[in-house]
């Protein structure tokens, strides 16, 4: 089995394993020579635990790719509330994205639509098609509420995991997916758990909502913690990544997981930004050492 297994994130449902692997096998080398480690990652050695799949809609004729969704198809209650939270957390890190609670002359200010329309024009979602956008946070619902669908994309993860893997490195929503994977099998062997990009820390709508369930003593609730003492958990968050609202895990998790801040250029949320970089590469280093 594998050293390393990936697990990827939203948005990757056009994709698969060897199409996303094609990408982050070179990435990873390139984190690790940038820690400035001699070793090299050999094909066998990294696996991507693929599970985008489940959220692709079944092929029929005269239709293909996403469905074709509109600001009318975000949800009321968590899809509106992520969708506020991504835009409250791009105006603070983009000056071209007007706030949500700017004085202007928006006829509907926190609405759906003036929220997606905030977004299409700011650096991180430069690009996306709105369609894109309400089939990401369609994704994160549907993982959290869906649990035939949740426990099949843990499978995955844990379908990856031998007895050689060391090393867990997941991006976005895979980082919520490995997270309650490692958690699903007690005694696992992983050594290392690298997130970037995570959502993990985000209160009341995904924190609140893992599996298993944090724990709470009537003050901040703390996440159970996703393997033996002796697991390293490493953290990168770069400040203009929407997707990883809250970038210091440490409050949710613990003080023995490491934060870490990286910077990703106009590429904040790409998984291969934050697999190049130095600190990246040392923590994967230390897993496979």
């Amino acid at each position: 089995m594998a050293r390393v297994v990936g697990v990827h994130g939203i948005g990757k449902q056009l994709l698969g394993e060897d199409s996303l692997l094609k990408e982050w096998r070179p990435a990873l080398t390139d984190g690790l020579r940038r820690a400035g480690s001699a070793g090299v990652l050999a094909e066998a050695d990294v696996a991507m635990a693929f599970y985008g799949d489940l959220f692709r809609p079944a092929g029929e004729f005269l239709a293909v790719g996403d469905p074709p969704y509109s600001a009318a198809d975000v949800e009321e209650g968590f899809e509106r509330e992520l969708l506020l939270a991504w835009w409250q957390a791009a105006a603070e890190s983009d000056p071209a994205v007007v706030p949500p609670d700017a004085d202007t002359l928006v006829a509907t200010p926190r609405s759906v639509q003036a929220a997606l329309r905030a977004l299409s024009g700011s650096r991180f979602f430069a690009g996306v098609a709105l369609r894109a956008m309400v089939f990401d946070l369609k994704q994160v619902h549907r993982y959290l509420t869906d649990q035939d669908l949740r426990a099949r994309a843990r499978d995955r993860v844990l379908d990856a995991i031998g007895q050689d893997t060391r090393v867990v490195v997941a991006h976005s929503l895979g980082s919520v997916v490995a997270y309650e994977a490692l958690c699903a099998r007690p005694g696992h062997q992983v050594r290392a758990l690298v997130t970037f990009g995570s959502p993990l820390g985000i209160p009341n709508l995904i924190l609140h909502r893992l599996e298993p369930a944090p724990l709470g003593m009537g003050g901040p609730v703390r996440g159970v913690w996703p393997g033996g003492d002796d697991l390293v958990w490493t953290n990168l968050a770069d400040d203009g990544d929407v997707v990883a609202l809250v970038k210091d895990l440490r409050p949710a998790f613990g003080d023995h997981l490491r934060s870490v801040r990286v910077h990703n250029g106009s590429h904040a949320h790409d998984a291969t930004a934050y697999l190049t970089d130095a600190m990246f590469g040392k923590a994967l280093a230390g897993g496979l050492s």
